[in-house]
């Protein structure tokens, strides 16, 4: 199976990368990138691309691909409003729209996010925007669409790129997991359960937090 992977620079997108190294039905590993990663190896490589809005140099490269992972966000309190829905909405869209063009038996995973608003009305930026995009994905009538609803990642590795905000709350994690555990997952674990749901047939569209952790064994 070859896949792409968007955000892999980021705590999703870099821990599937390393657990698709180690997946023996993963031939190939394509990053779409700003900038290359530090993650290494034969089955891994990267494609800089400066406009997420615009895929038309790709489509070659999409049409060989059988499967996207799309990590690629970022938090609502280190961009603007604007920023925050085009990176959130307009982007995700876009790449969906020329991957089902290039190649329409693709699998489209999205990583959203836990609390995400299917009714795009909830005052919170976030679960407002991932709502919206959801939405829309449903609409385009994607051959194999999957939308993941993580709750709160506890990273594995530690992320030079995470927000601020994120490494300030990381000591907490543990007492999160103890009083919480429905509610958090840990970043490997997230990474397995999306590689999983690639190769598997699922009755479930949009899974949440729980779903994703039965997914994989401890």
């Amino acid at each position: 199976m070859k896949i792409i992977v968007t955000g892999a620079t980021g705590l999703v997108g870099a821990e599937v990368v390393r657990q698709a190294i180690l997946d023996d039905d993963i031939d190939q590993v394509t990053c779409l990138v700003r900038k290359a990663g530090s993650i290494q190896h034969p089955k891994v490589k990267y494609i800089v691309h400066d406009n997420f809005l615009d895929y038309s140099s790709l489509m070659p490269i999409l049409k060989e691909q059988d499967a996207c992972i799309w990590a690629l966000g970022t938090s609502q309190t280190q961009v603007s409003k604007e920023k925050y829905h085009e990176i959130t909405y307009d982007y995700v869209i876009a790449a969906a729209r020329a991957m089902v063009t290039a190649n329409s038996n693709i699998t489209f995973l999205f990583v959203s996010g836990g609390g995400a608003d299917s009714t795009e009305t909830s005052k919170r930026l976030f679960a407002r925007v991932k709502g919206m995009a959801e939405n829309e994905l449903l609409r385009m009538n994607i051959k194999k669409l999957i939308i993941a609803r993580p709750g709160a990642i506890r990273p594995v590795h530690k992320n030079k790129n995470a927000p601020f905000l994120y490494k300030l709350i990381l000591p907490l994690f543990p007492a999160m997991q103890m009083l919480t555990p429905s509610k958090v997952i840990n970043s490997a674990r997230l990474a397995l359960a999306l590689l999983f749901l690639l190769k598997k047939n699922m009755t479930k569209q949009i899974l949440e937090n729980p779903d994703l952790q039965a997914l994989v064994k401890d």
